[in-house]
């Protein structure tokens, strides 16, 4: 436990300890818009501390790419001094802030894109939720992606980072988990194409690089972090093999100069829990894959003393 104190590097970023907040959906914005809350900014705030690393919830690339009412996004300039006042928050007390940027693709519902049908690699069954005005509802039939559709999402990608690093940002994160758009096109359970960006895993993980190239372009090395779920189930997730295929991933990712690779460890959907007593992942199979900077997401346990059990 010692260790979480002390300092770390990780990519560009001088950390005075390894206490890192993760990103989390609040859904405080001001609607219409979507306009970042001064309870936002309070709340990052809150939570920053003199060197220690600030991951900014889930943000919106896009109409299109909006999964739950009320959450993040940085899509157009009415958004942007909202997002300078959360940056400006977490800067005064010494913070490093990022930016979690994200698409939903099938998690989604008309309500939430502007009346376009969610996105996806492929058609597969899905029976999930999206957050609308009217709560959790059932998400709207998705389509698949054309192939001549997909740079413009990368080129969403590169806008929004490019829109973070204006509103003064430090780094942003890719999210590649919880079977949003990116982790819909690694794993095969929802990934059916037969081009360029399906069928073997070093297709399926193209997108993800084609992202990954875009936010570089902006932030330059050690400031663009990725996330993974190899273990997630939330959103209807699966692979044939995903030990293989996030060990693939995680060996990819060695040819970048990230910040860190983010690892969500409990095994859960939502709150509940999936396989009570499953082994962690961050160490137990990436860690010998993957040499930069890991970063678990939960799983920390205590280390019992005198018959404390927690």
């Amino acid at each position: 436990m010692s260790k979480l104190f002390t300092p770390l590097k990780a990519g560009a970023f001088d950390l005075s300890h390894r206490v890192v907040l993760a990103p989390m959906t609040r859904l405080r914005t001001i609607q219409p818009g979507d306009i970042p809350s001064p309870m936002m900014a309070q709340f990052y705030s809150q939570r920053a501390s003199k060197g220690g690393l600030v991951i900014i919830e889930g943000t919106s690339i896009s109409l299109g790419a909006r999964s739950y009412y009320g959450a993040a996004s940085f899509y157009h300039e009415g958004q942007t001094t909202g997002w300078r006042a959360v940056a400006d928050a977490v800067h005064a007390k010494g913070g490093i802030a990022v930016m979690q940027l994200i698409h939903g693709g099938r998690q989604s519902h008309v309500e939430m894109t502007g009346g376009t049908d969610p996105v996806a690699p492929s058609v597969v069954p899905f029976d999930g939720v999206a957050m609308t005005l009217d709560g959790f509802v059932p998400a709207s039939p998705h389509r698949a992606l054309s192939i001549e559709e997909i740079p413009g999402i990368v080129e969403d990608f590169r806008v929004a980072a490019q829109r973070a690093k204006d509103a003064g940002f430090d780094g942003v994160e890719l999210h590649g988990a919880n079977g949003y758009l990116v982790d819909q096109f690694i794993q095969d359970g929802t990934n059916r194409r037969t081009d360029a960006y399906g069928g073997p895993i070093e297709n399926r993980v193209r997108f993800l690089r084609e992202c990954l190239d875009a936010l570089i372009s902006v932030f330059g090395p050690g400031r663009v972090g990725v996330r993974i779920s190899p273990s997630g189930e939330w959103g209807g997730i699966s692979d044939s093999d995903p030990q293989a295929t996030f060990t693939y991933v995680a060996q990819m990712l060695n040819g970048y100069d990230l910040a860190y690779l983010h690892v969500i460890e409990p095994r859960i959907k939502g709150d509940s829990t999936l396989h009570e007593g499953a082994g962690i992942v961050a160490t137990k199979y990436l860690r010998p894959h993957y040499t930069g900077v890991l970063i678990a997401a939960g799983g920390l346990r205590s280390p019992k003393r005198d018959g404390d059990r927690r």
